[in-house]
């Protein structure tokens, strides 16, 4: 699994128009699965995700996690992070997983988070074309892989 990790100050998505999701303060987490993940690269994932100090702490540091920060978290798919632009212009996606495979580990990633923070988490509409808006905060943006192990 894949994701990119943005700080913000806020984020919402939007499906035909309509706000389906929204937070302040905390992080936008876009994730993209392929074939070959499981139950061990979203259980890895999201404690890295929840204990990633780079909020600020009491002296202005980036030195807290996302729940001591009393941060939000809203996940959206993105299988477009598993594209392969090595041949051509056009990005290839044979590492992406079928929808029959990403749907039950995306549920299952954000059941983890949930589980992780001890609150709900916010979502996207899985499969939908949605529009996703945010206010980087930093910024910091955070690329992680859960093959790498970075």
């Amino acid at each position: 699994m894949k994701v990119v990790l943005q700080r913000v100050s806020s984020a919402a998505v939007s499906v035909e128009g309509k706000e389906v999701s929204s937070i302040q303060m905390g992080f936008l987490v876009l994730v993209g699965i392929e074939k070959e993940d499981g139950l061990e690269d979203l259980r890895w994932l999201s404690r890295k995700i929840t204990q990633m100090r780079v909020f600020r702490d009491e002296n202005g540091r980036m030195n807290a996690a996302l729940k001591e920060a009393d941060g939000a978290l809203l996940v959206v798919s993105q299988f477009t992070l598993q594209a392969s632009t090595k041949k051509g212009n056009r990005p290839s996606y044979v590492k992406a997983a079928d929808p029959s495979i990403s749907m039950p580990l995306y549920e299952a990633f954000v059941a983890q988070l949930e589980q992780d923070m001890g609150r709900s988490v916010q979502t996207g509409i899985f499969g939908a074309d949605m529009q996703v808006s945010s206010v980087n905060d930093g910024p910091v943006t955070l690329v992680i892989d859960s093959k790498l192990k970075r």
